[in-house]
């Protein structure tokens, strides 16, 4: 074997970097398309009468790249995505007639309700005024409880009366952009409404095409939980085909913290494993190779629609499709990153904005991780050894290798000199050479998975920690295990799927070895899952770290080209990068020597957090969903640990919880298992299943609780903190109510914040009684309902700024006009996280000086 390998060229590869260079620079530095135009041609021109001199041509040509890169985006803004409705959006309701875009998806809801996601293009919108537009709409459908509705399907035509709103972000820094996850589905507006005022039309839209992907989708997703049943149904369709519906919360969060949620997710794994069998069975069969590389691509792509086409299931079969055309055509197949370069070119080229998607980015740096460190690393390392397992009785074969591949192979055969000794029969040395040869080359399989998989945890640190805020310390032994089982479970279940059209007796036993299969991952999964080292979250990197990070990939994929110490030299910088990342935490992005106030938007909830002068964090409930214990969105997880993981944080001083409703504790278990506060506060304890397990769950994690009533007074950082209420004497109900609230009042040197919580008159009244209650900053109590916020207590705080914390579109009519007159008569500067998003407030000890974070 050489001693290094050739370098080989990967022009696509580099163009597709520079066009998505070019998308960048488009972004962020804007000029005229012409200008752009302009500065493509003379690169171009320049690289082509440069062509002798083979650096400048090169680089020249790549600069007309990135301009034609920056050039896409110009024009994909300055043509914009018309979207009609948004002149109908929260102008009251809308007369819609339109189809089903994909099949509705049914969930519980608020209270155990069922409820329906509709996704359907508009056909006619029409308003008040009889004006007219077409667009995407996502309607979800509420039905009575214990109802069991039918689920709308592709292409059925519906009318309904509804409002219509612009779908809305959380607004805070670091929370998702669903507004862009939605308009790339090709949705423009929402709505709500009841089930039993949709009427279904005659008539079907749609395509043709769509139908019938559609109706193929069912039909396998029917076969599957015929096969597996409801309990096991769900991780097979998953795998298979990424339908997601029913994998409940702690199942996704199991794979998710073992670092192997990538099986549920349709991705190059699932295209590969699908295309080998097809390839392998027609080769044997002895079909052409135009014939066999038809059919593959013809059953890749049928696959591809099956699946929800997303940016991993196109790459792998563009990767796919480009590597079967270059070998029909004997041409080097062997370069997977040009592969790769062509999938990406193609998709940027289709959509500039899928640059800065999540999924497309993840899906290409794993595949740089494998195809530009991986393989090349692998060549250099363990490939020597699997080739020198062949003819393994051959010493001819043995001139052929390098001397220690030689003599290698020389201590095998000595091994399996012995080994006959104990094998009866005239046939024991080929036996003993045998079984050698395999179990040598299992240990170079087990090599090769473990090198792949580290290689791989490595390279997805940066992405994990931004995105998922997670790092996956088990993953390489998770993937060790999961990654063998998947690739002999996939095409186990596709045959099971396959042959249950013809007999379920022929579907039997594939489907039973999917299910042994099937348990085997989810047990490894749950065990490792289990593990404290499992669990591990991490702020936002920094730009510095990231910097650091992308260097040392790099400098991986560099190195992995020259020789073999080089090659292998090159992971401790990947290591080092990605240690940093995982288990380096940034330094909180505070401001010292002030206290400060946030209000978070958590829609229709509470969640406030306060930085002391000297740095010490609290956190004041965490939001929730009001009647959705079981619901997959947890505003904790979801939305309150975002922002903090977007300001450094790692851990929080202490969280507070002011009493046991839902909209205001919901999120706290997310946020105590993810920031592992010291202590826990509260104030009474109703009879409260909920609040009880929460308590039971921080003493479990040796959280230090501390209940507190009125008159209670102490020191948090450089900041006063005195509690208001609850009254010294309060006795909780039978129930939960807004008057068991911890109220806190915040101060720092001449200036002050009062959390009310969700206190009503009856406390409002004590509190301005006691003279105790003024204050510069006010959270207005309980979302600006009518029961709070009296002019007797607005007198009695006095305060400059006031916050409410209240959801966009509340059913509620929060918060009330006769509270928003009030605080206006007052002359009180008010802020609505609904409108303004999350709301900072900084406390010098003089004055008060807000601030608007997300804008």
């Amino acid at each position: 074997m050489p001693r290094s390998l050739p370098a080989t060229r990967q022009p696509v590869f580099w163009a597709a970097l520079a066009f998505a260079a070019g998308i960048l620079l488009g972004t962020y530095a804007w000029r005229p398309p012409l200008w752009w135009i302009a500065a493509a041609a003379f690169l171009a021109a320049a690289a082509y009468f440069l062509r002798r001199r083979f650096a400048a041509a090169v680089a020249l040509a790549l600069g007309a790249f990135v301009c034609m890169g920056a050039l896409s985006v110009e024009l994909a803004s300055a043509a914009g995505d018309p979207n009609e409705l948004a002149a109908f959006c929260e102008r009251g309701p809308v007369t819609v007639t339109g189809h089903l875009l994909r099949d509705g998806t049914l969930r519980q809801g608020a209270f155990g309700s069922p409820q329906q996601t509709i996704d359907l293009e508009a056909e006619s919108a029409v308003d008040e005024q009889g004006r007219v537009a077409r667009g995407g709409i996502r309607l979800t459908a509420y039905y009575p409880v214990g109802d069991h509705p039918t689920v709308f399907r592709y292409g059925q035509r519906i009318r309904f009366r509804a409002s219509l709103r612009r779908p809305r972000n959380y607004g805070n820094p670091g929370a998702m952009d669903m507004r862009s996850y939605l308009r790339r589905r090709g949705i423009d507006a929402v709505g709500s409404m009841k089930a039993g005022e949709i009427e279904l039309l005659e008539g079907r839209g749609g395509s043709r095409a769509g139908g019938w992907i559609a109706a193929a989708r069912r039909s396998v997703l029917a076969r599957m939980n015929l096969l597996w049943g409801p309990s096991d149904g769900p991780l097979v369709a998953a795998m298979l085909i990424g339908e997601h519906s029913l994998i409940d919360r702690e199942t996704r969060q199991s794979f998710q913290s073992t670092g192997t949620f990538h099986i549920l997710v349709v991705s190059g794994m699932n295209v590969g494993l699908m295309a080998f069998p097809v390839f392998w069975l027609l080769r044997r069969l002895c079909f052409g190779e135009g014939v066999t590389t038809l059919v593959t691509m013809v059953a890749t792509g049928a696959y591809t629609l099956l699946t929800d086409m997303g940016p991993p299931v196109l790459r792998a079969a563009f990767m796919l499709w480009i590597y079967l055309l270059a070998r029909l055509f004997y041409r080097d197949s062997r370069a997977p990153l040009n592969a790769a370069g062509i999938a990406s070119l193609v998709l940027l080229l289709l959509d500039p904005r899928v640059l800065f998607d999540a999924s497309f980015q993840m899906t290409f740096i794993a595949v740089l991780a494998i195809a530009g460190i991986g393989l090349p690393l692998l060549e250099r390392t363990a490939e020597p050894y699997r080739r020198a397992l062949l003819f393994l009785e051959s010493t001819d074969y043995d001139q052929q290798l390098e001397p220690p591949m030689a003599q290698w192979r020389l201590d095998l055969r000595l091994v399996a000199g012995r080994l006959a000794q104990f094998i009866p029969g005239s046939k024991s040395e080929p036996a003993a050479l045998w079984i050698v040869a395999r179990a040598a080359g299992a240990v170079v399989a087990v090599v090769e998975v473990l090198l792949i998989s580290a290689l791989m945890q490595m390279g997805m640190a940066a992405p994990m920690a931004a995105y998922a805020h997670r790092a996956a310390l088990l993953a390489v032994p998770s993937n060790a295990v999961v990654v063998p089982l998947t690739a002999v479970l996939t095409p186990m279940a596709m045959l099971a799927v396959l042959f249950s059209y013809v007999s379920r007796v022929l579907a039997w036993l594939p489907a039973s070895l999917t299910s042994v299969l099937l348990h085997g991952i989810t047990g490894s999964v749950r065990l490792l899952g289990g593990a404290r080292a499992s669990a591990v979250r991490v702020a936002t990197p920094t730009t510095l770290a990231v910097l650091a990070f992308g260097a040392a990939f790099a400098l991986a994929m560099i190195a992995a080209r020259g020789r073999r110490v080089w090659a292998v030299a090159g992971l401790p910088a990947m290591l080092a990068a990605s240690a940093w990342i995982a288990l380096v935490p940034p330094t909180p992005q505070v401001r010292s020597g002030l206290l400060e106030v946030t209000a978070l938007d958590v829609g229709q909830g509470d969640s406030l957090l306060v930085v002391s002068p000297q740095g010490r964090t609290l956190l004041v409930d965490a939001g929730g969903l009001t009647g959705q214990p079981r619901s997959n969105f947890d505003l904790g997880e979801d939305v309150v640990s975002p922002y903090l993981w977007s300001r450094g944080m790692a851990r929080l001083d202490a969280v507070a919880i002011t009493h046991a409703h839902a909209d205001h504790m919901g999120g706290m278990r997310a946020v105590i298992a993810n920031f592992h506060p010291r202590e826990l506060w509260f104030s009474v304890q109703p009879q409260s299943p909920e609040l009880a397990a929460l308590l039971d769950d921080a003493r479990r994690q040796a959280i230090e609780l501390k209940e507190f009533r009125e008159g209670a007074r102490f020191d948090f950082g450089g900041a006063g903190v005195e509690v208001l209420a609850p009254p010294r004497d309060w006795t909780p109900g039978p129930r939960p109510q807004n008057n068991d609230t911890l109220v806190l009042k915040l101060s720092y040197g001449d200036t002050s914040a009062l959390l009310e919580g969700d206190a009503e008159k009856r406390i409002e009244r004590l509190m301005s009684a006691s003279g105790e209650a003024r204050a510069d900053l006010l959270k207005v109590g309980h979302h600006g309902s009518a029961t709070s916020s009296t002019p007797e207590f607005l007198s009695a705080v006095r305060p400059r700024y006031a916050v409410i914390s209240v959801g966009a579109h509340n059913p509620f009519d929060y918060p009330r006009r006769e509270v928003l007159a009030r605080l206006e008569g007052s002359k009180v500067a008010t802020f609505r996280t609904d409108t303004h998003g999350a709301v900072t407030f900084y406390l010098d000890g003089r004055g008060v000086e807000p601030r608007l974070p997300n804008r």
